[in-house]
């Protein structure tokens, strides 16, 4: 199924090739935790700060769950940010 991967900051560089403004389609397994499509760019766990699904934050605990993707989603990471 398809769903939209989304990126930021120092995380950008990791999407696909053909990537446009922090964005790309991707195809995954239907049965793929958030953590498999992490691993699958090689975004460094510990550099998964924040996550949403379709703007909704995911806790670190339930990131290994399966099935919680739909077709369309929209799965954004950012890395931690220092600063205020």
């Amino acid at each position: 199924m398809n769903i939209t991967l989304k990126l930021y900051a120092t995380l950008q560089d990791l999407l696909p090739a053909g990537a446009k403004r922090n964005a790309a389609q991707i195809e995954i397994a239907s049965d793929s935790s958030l953590n498999d499509i992490i691993d699958a760019y090689q975004v460094p766990r510990e550099l998964a700060h924040l996550v949403l699904v379709n703007g909704v934050f995911v806790y670190h605990a339930d990131r290994d769950a399966r099935n919680t993707l739909r077709p369309d989603d929209v799965l954004a990471i950012w890395p931690p940010v220092a600063g205020g």
